[in-house]
């Protein structure tokens, strides 16, 4: 079903930022197995997306980033995104509460949303993808840490907010993934 769903929405992308589609992968389990538990079809590196870094997923290859973060200059360009430009979570988050409400109003189960932790997000915003030994977020973070602080207070913010927003939008907790 989730493949099918994904094939329908043309990317990993295009099926996490289309709120019907993003509802529907969220509701497909709960239409199977007796879960606790909704949580919220998306991607850990929605925030460093949405500041700019062109998040893109590559058959058998996992993410990437087309601007990785990777010198002084970029990461002096860095700030909280717009959370309008996140729009696509939380109004999945939205769509996914009333899809769980039952004939009272009152949700089914809970709904988690959730994010990458700054650490994690930094990880995968200075190496550029995944990977095997985190060369370059070392070497960034051993030669100039005043670099690594400031990328990580600014996720740490955006992370903040991110959360924020999805608890606004109706997630009943939030979770995040280091």
């Amino acid at each position: 079903e989730y493949r099918a769903t994904r094939a329908k929405a043309g990317s990993f992308m295009g099926l996490a930022t289309n709120t019907d589609y993003a509802t529907e992968v969220t509701l497909q389990p709960l239409d199977r197995y007796p879960l606790d538990a909704a949580i919220l079809f998306s991607d850990i590196l929605t925030v460093p997306d949405a500041m700019g870094l062109g998040l893109s997923f590559a058959q058998g290859e996992g993410p990437r980033f087309a601007n990785p973060i990777r010198d002084e200059a970029a990461v002096a360009e860095l700030a909280v995104p717009d959370m309008d430009k996140l729009r696509y979570v939380f109004d999945a988050v939205g769509t996914i509460r009333k899809a769980l409400a039952d004939e009272n109003g009152v949700g089914k189960v809970p709904l988690i949303g959730f994010s990458g932790s700054p650490w994690t997000l930094a990880c995968y915003m200075v190496e550029g993808k995944g990977s095997d030994d985190y060369r370059l977020v070392k070497s960034l973070m051993y030669s100039r840490p005043d670099l690594m602080h400031r990328i990580l207070a600014v996720n740490a913010d955006s992370v903040a907010a991110y959360l924020n927003a999805q608890i606004d939008a109706g997630a009943q907790a939030v979770m995040i993934f280091d």
